[in-house]
């Protein structure tokens, strides 16, 4: 998933085109790397852990540090300890790009996981490429955020993929032929999954009106939206926004279904919404924990809620997948250049999120859930494709 300015749910947060001859988008790498250390193998964590999408990046930082713990304690990586440095890039594009030129060059990290969101993630590659360090995002989403990219990693599927299921859910399970659409104009994350909706969705959008990050109030829109004849309300954006728009729709008496992607995930969105109005709500989530998981995924919330005393949420759960596909990729590796080049081998890795395979650009595909919500809580999640 991504964010206006850098996640949500959501990025996600997510690579690339093979480069010729070593030379990539972002400049010339250093193929070789940093090299990995005698008794240690550094992992630079690039997560949003304070600022407008803190939601996002706390779940991650948690998520990984939690695969941290656990490889560590099963005794490392060729009996090397995982030694984490940990940045906090505030929600901030350039930050993030800071952040990885220090983890890189200073602490000479030989992998990165993060930042959560797109924006976040495309400031930061640069420089994670030049000195020849691979990047995972466990939650970048935007659609072409890979491209030219070889150091670029996304542990998740990506935006067009989500308009894609909420055109078909809407139809097929909430038989909304008539839907209102009411978009994060400031979000690419947000505008990819509504350009995605548009093109997928046959029945009628009565309404397709925009919002900006950081309004607080959408009274108007709503007075609007209220007057038309529609079936559903499909919104392209993050829990920040989302939040209060269903808690004054449904301060307003507007009880239809409510749509969104990932970047409704999480406790944050029902804070915003208060449990008492977040009804009818449906999103879409990488990760569920109230559908059968399997005996890694039942671990790992098990470890996740005596660690943390909390539910995990999907961006916890791809970032702990995340670390555990470096530490995969780190068997063996010298240094950080032969990190990347075996992270691009990986296929059917089994992780709490399900399979992945890195496809030629780094992207990969994973199982997707719609969730229910009713009164703040999930009820139902159910595996949707697009």
């Amino acid at each position: 998933m991504k964010k206006k300015f850098a996640l949500s749910f959501v990025a996600l947060a997510s690579v690339a085109l093979l480069a010729a001859c070593g030379e990539v988008k972002s400049g010339a790498s250093n193929a070789a790397g940093n090299s990995v250390e005698e008794k240690t193998i550094k992992i630079g964590f690039n997560f949003e852990e304070t600022g407008a999408v803190a939601a996002y990046g706390t779940s991650e930082q948690k998520g990984a540090q939690l695969a941290v713990d656990e490889i560590n304690a099963a005794g490392g990586i060729d009996g090397k300890q995982i030694e984490v440095v940990d940045k906090d890039n505030k929600s901030e594009t350039a930050e993030a790009a800071s952040v990885t030129t220090n983890l890189v060059t200073q602490s000479k990290v030989s992998a990165i996981v993060g930042p959560a969101t797109s924006g976040a993630t495309a400031a930061a590659v640069a420089n994670a490429t030049k000195a020849g360090v691979p990047l995972i995002s466990p939650s970048a989403t935007q659609d072409g955020l890979t491209k030219g990219q070889d150091y670029l990693f996304i542990g998740t599927f990506q935006d067009s993929f989500q308009g894609k299921i909420i055109a078909n859910y809407v139809t097929d399970k909430l038989q909304a032929k008539k839907v209102v659409l009411y978009t994060d104009n400031a979000s690419d994350y947000a505008k990819d999954i509504a350009k995605a909706f548009r093109e997928a969705y046959k029945g009628e959008i009565v309404a397709d009106e925009t919002f900006v990050a950081g309004d607080t109030d959408f009274q108007a829109a709503l007075t609007k939206m209220k007057g038309k004849d529609f079936d559903a309300i499909v919104v392209p954006g993050y829990y920040t926004e989302a939040g209060k728009i269903v808690n004054q729709a449904r301060g307003m008496g507007i009880d239809k279904p409510i749509v969104g992607g990932d970047g409704f995930n999480g406790e944050e969105f029902v804070q915003q919404a208060t449990a008492e109005k977040a009804s009818n709500i449906y999103f879409i989530s990488g990760f569920s924990t109230t559908v059968e998981v399997s005996a890694k995924a039942k671990a790992f919330l098990d470890a996740y809620r005596a660690k943390y005393n909390e539910e995990p949420s999907t961006f916890a759960a791809l970032a702990y997948d995340s670390v555990h596909l470096v530490a995969n990729a780190a068997k063996g590796a010298k240094n950080s250049g032969e990190i990347k080049d075996n992270l691009a081998k990986t296929k059917d890795f089994e992780g709490v999120t399900g399979q992945t395979s890195f496809d030629a650009d780094h992207n990969t595909v994973k199982t997707a859930y719609m969730m229910t919500m009713n009164n703040g809580k999930v009820e139902a999640a159910e595996v949707v494709k697009p």
